[in-house]
């Protein structure tokens, strides 16, 4: 059997996969996320091992009680949120709360590195706060003295690599998304890396991600009574849950609804169209690369909107939205809670309900919630298909595939097939466990490697709707950020003082 490990934004997920590629067990351990300041997103990197050895005591744990023995595990695979900054000093210890994907302080320092000779030829995308570089570049701005400090710059899966087997190693397609690494020729970049006053020495080493990049320490293998068992290189989160959707091959697609909003196509070679900020980035395979466009906020505007709207939990919400009929004169609702990449990159950009009447009512915010990250979406896919990358159905993975009437919804806006999986839940953890297997059994043909688990069920598009939000819905929505545009500035905000979407 086989493990993978997810550190996602809002917790940890533990997946046991059997060699006939079977879900034998799962388990989850939530973390939070803390915003001190507006613009701010960080996480302690203590409390993603807490979580992470919480989650394989449940995993394991469950996988005793249903009579399958620990013994049997081979490999661990790991996946997790890309471009967070985790620094640490000589002797291993954190240094700071690592900076996270969806923090947005760092939007000077990316003026600073688009200034750079070659910056885009070599990267192959857009400077974002998001990515890790610039928050690099704020720190040696903002925080000298833990700057001055920093031995080793990870990513937030390799932490826990380097608290589970003790070695500092990477894999090309989480580092593409550092804007250090050359994503061509898949290695870092020592120019980028200098401009940030960086040097190599700071940095993982790099490893595919069907590689052994060490093994089990044995405190922890006694632990959970495994042996000490070698942990594969993995993916990024997105890279992992393409592999966990057997999303390998050119001219295969993955939308992926989780707190952000991906869609991800694998390409026939390296491209790249930072113009639209599409992000070109490295597949967790060998000598594959892939085409994505970020939204960043996606699932999460659901939680937002059921927190408003006085449901327990999203499920709920959905629930009355689908019980409710749609209006024809319902809302426009803009997802940029936390500013927005693909296509604008704009961390700036705000939330926005429009065209509210005296009859508008709760559910029909709710329809605007679903549509509004739909049309985002949209613009992202649209993107991609300007840089070449064209696609059939497209798999679908994430919390958001739970339900069935916000993802056919998805498929009116997008206007494809999208297909529901065995396992869409739990993607990127799957990934990271065929990963695992792989970094075992040597096998070569990631086709063969990584199949599309099962589907479950595909969500055709209905036309006439779709036809309806291109000509009726997306107009809107697109012209209400482009009369907004600019008109936000949290850095005018007086730090503590309310901001108002």
């Amino acid at each position: 059997m086989f493990v993978g490990i997810d550190l996602g934004t809002s917790g940890v997920k533990a997946v046991l996969l059997d060699r006939d590629g079977a879900l034998r067990a799962s388990a989850i351990a939530p973390l939070i996320v803390s915003q001190p300041r507006p613009r701010w997103s960080e996480q302690d990197p203590e409390q993603w091992w807490q979580a992470t050895l919480a989650a394989m005591d449940r995993l394991l744990q469950q996988a005793v009680q249903s009579g399958l023995a620990p013994t049997a595990i081979e490999a661990i695979g790991l996946s997790g949120q890309m471009h967070g900054a985790t620094v640490l000093g000589a002797h291993g210890q954190v240094l700071r709360p690592a900076i996270l994907w969806n923090d947005g302080r760092s939007d000077v320092e990316c003026a600073e590195l688009e200034s750079l000779a070659d910056f885009r030829a070599i990267t192959g995308n857009l400077a974002m706060p998001g990515f890790t570089a610039p928050k690099l570049l704020w720190l040696r701005r903002h925080e000298p003295e833990v700057f001055a400090r920093i031995a080793k710059v990870l990513l937030p899966k390799d932490y826990l690599r380097y608290r589970l087997c003790g070695e500092f190693v990477s894999d090309p397609s989480d580092a593409a998304g550092t804007l250090w690494l050359d994503v061509a020729q898949r290695r870092w970049s020592a120019a980028m890396l200098s401009a940030c006053g960086l040097d190599p020495a700071q940095m993982p080493g790099l490893a595919e991600g069907p590689q052994v990049t060490g093994h089990l320490r044995g405190d922890l293998a006694r632990r959970w009574s495994l042996r000490q068992v070698p942990i594969a290189a993995g993916g990024g989160d997105n890279a992992a849950g393409a592999v966990g959707m057997g999303v390998v091959r050119p001219g295969q697609a993955m939308l992926s609804l989780g707190t952000s909003g991906v869609f991800f196509a694998v390409s026939d070679g390296f491209h790249a169209r930072p113009q639209q900020a599409v992000h070109s980035f490295c597949h967790a395979l060998p000598d594959t690369w892939h085409l994505m466009s970020v939204m960043l906020n996606a699932a999460s505007c659901l939680d937002m909107a059921a927190h408003w709207g006085g449901y327990d939990d999203v499920g709920r919400m959905l629930h009355a939205a689908e019980a409710a009929p749609m209006q024809a004169q319902r809302p426009w609702f803009l997802p940029y809670l936390n500013g927005e990449r693909t296509p604008y990159n704009d961390v700036h950009a705000a939330g926005l309900f429009y065209g509210l009447t005296p009859g508008t009512r709760r559910e029909d915010m709710l329809h605007a919630v679903l549509e509004g990250v739909g049309l985002g979406l949209l613009d992202g896919i649209e993107a991609v298909r300007a840089a070449g990358v064209d696609t059939g159905p497209v798999s679908v993975i994430g919390g958001g595939t739970r339900s069935t009437y916000w993802v056919q919804m998805l498929a009116d806006i997008i206007g494809r097939p999208l297909q529901l999986h065995s396992g869409g839940d739990v993607g990127p953890a799957l990934g990271a466990a065929r990963l695992a297997r792989m970094a075992v059994d040597g096998d070569e043909d990631p086709s063969v490697a990584c199949p599309p688990p099962p589907v479950l069920q595909v969500l055709e598009p209905r036309m006439a709707r779709h036809q309806d939000y291109l000509a009726q819905r997306q107009p809107v929505f697109r012209e209400l950020y482009a009369r907004l545009k600019g008109l936000r500035r949290d850095d005018s905000v007086a730090e503590g003082s309310a901001s108002v979407a």
